[in-house]
């Protein structure tokens, strides 16, 4: 999304950018046999998987500052809980919602998919979205003259999202060019909503390959920035580089909930940072004390592919990682991170190995599998073997027995 000015010198407004949204597939197509699941390729890199096995983000409360999310998709279905609507503009149902809740599904989707597809699933599939609509979808007519009363919708929209109970606050928007130094009042915003325990995070933007401006609200000190990389872990050429940049994340081909229940593909660093609030939803599910610079700080030290001086501006401190940061989070607090008893993954059986420890990021094509049919056989195979040979070492000490002779004097 991208923040232009409009009509007055004083008024904002924050409308969709121009990204790739091409369908996957329509309410019409046949289903897909392969399911959206095997689309996510995003998954892996995030480990979410594995941080499944610790939390999936149940109790915690993000708010997405979006164009609006539709509670009615499959995937997000008893997962969303409907704010106020910031905007001015009456809901034109073709044109609501569609940007909004596709980051919804990249941060809390459910995975329930529609027709025989298993659908999108969440960073932090337990957790509650808050809808809180402060822009207009990119097609929106209206967006032209759209002018949003005050000129303050995103700094109401944080206040809003803090004081109705989110503990993260997903900003897959951003302002830049003549409002370079952001506004007085999203300040303020963004410092309310971090003094509260609230964290923060924005898109970096999608200009990188262009004027590569500041954005704002990434650009906001406290917020986790974040920038987006391809399936071989380079950052993506519209990733704007910035040496506020926390982190980055996927964002090509990200397959995301449609507004009108079916899916899409798209680029930017608007999935990116939706991501990464999921991530910053399993830390604050997991850890709730921990104040929003602890969380950015375990994010950001629980990365991969991390750059040879530790940081820079187009790639951050590396690539997010959700056990990881998890680890990280858990290393602050000094405590050991355990995992969960087995559980199913909303939407699909995952398999998970037993409680125990997690003691890193998944490294194979085996990690967290944990035990299955082939295990539970070899087991009872070593335990045949064990009862097997004991009986034969107590058939043996029978046969070598004599009782004493009768006149013995034992």
């Amino acid at each position: 999304m991208f923040c232009t000015r409009a009509l007055g010198a004083t008024l904002t407004v924050i409308t969709l950018t121009a990204f790739a949204w091409p369908a996957v597939r329509g309410p019409d197509d046949p289903p897909d046999p392969g399911g959206t699941r095997s689309r996510q390729w995003a998954l892996a890199p995030l480990d979410a998987q594995q941080a499944w096995r610790t939390t999936r983000g149940e109790g915690v409360v993000v708010a997405v500052l979006d164009t609006g999310v539709n509670g009615d998709h499959p995937d997000l279905a008893g997962a969303v809980v409907d704010g106020p609507d910031l905007t001015g503009a009456a809901r034109t149902d073709s044109l609501w919602g569609r940007h909004g809740t596709a980051m919804a599904s990249l941060i809390a989707g459910r995975g329930r998919g529609t027709d025989r597809s298993r659908g999108v699933i969440g960073i932090a599939p337990g957790a509650t979205i808050l809808s809180v609509r402060i822009a207009l979808e990119n097609d929106d007519p209206r967006r032209a003259r759209f002018r949003e009363g005050d000129g303050r919708s995103l700094a109401r929209g944080i206040r809003y999202a803090v004081d109705h109970g989110a503990r993260v606050i997903s900003m897959s928007l951003g302002c830049g060019g003549s409002e370079w130094k952001g506004t007085a009042a999203e300040q303020k915003a963004v410092r309310y909503a971090l003094g509260r325990g609230a964290v923060l995070v924005a898109s970096s933007g999608n200009d990188g390959a262009g004027p590569n401006r500041r954005n704002f609200p990434a650009a906001y000190p406290g917020v986790i920035s974040v920038g987006a990389v391809d399936e071989k872990m380079r950052v993506a050429p519209f990733s704007n580089r910035q040496r506020y940049l926390s982190v980055v994340a996927p964002g090509t081909g990200i397959i995301t909930a449609d507004g009108s229940r079916s899916y899409v593909i798209g680029d930017g660093t608007s999935s990116a940072a939706a991501m990464v609030s999921g991530i910053a939803a399993l830390i604050k599910a997991e850890f709730p004390a921990m104040s929003p610079a602890q969380v950015r700080r375990a994010i950001e030290r629980g990365t991969t592919h991390a750059p040879a001086g530790g940081h820079d501006s187009a790639y951050g401190h590396g690539v997010a990682n959700a056990v990881r940061a998890l680890e990280q989070a858990a290393r602050s607090q000094r405590r050991s991170l355990r995992a969960t008893a087995p559980r199913r993954v909303p939407g699909g059986a995952v398999r998970e190995t037993a409680t125990g420890p997690v003691s890193g990021a998944s490294t194979g094509p085996g990690s967290g599998e944990g035990i299955g049919p082939r295990q539970i056989v070899c087991a009872l195979l070593v335990l045949l073997v064990l009862s097997m040979s004991a009986r034969r070492l107590l058939r043996g000490r029978r046969c070598s027995y004599r009782p004493p002779p009768a006149d013995s004097e034992h």
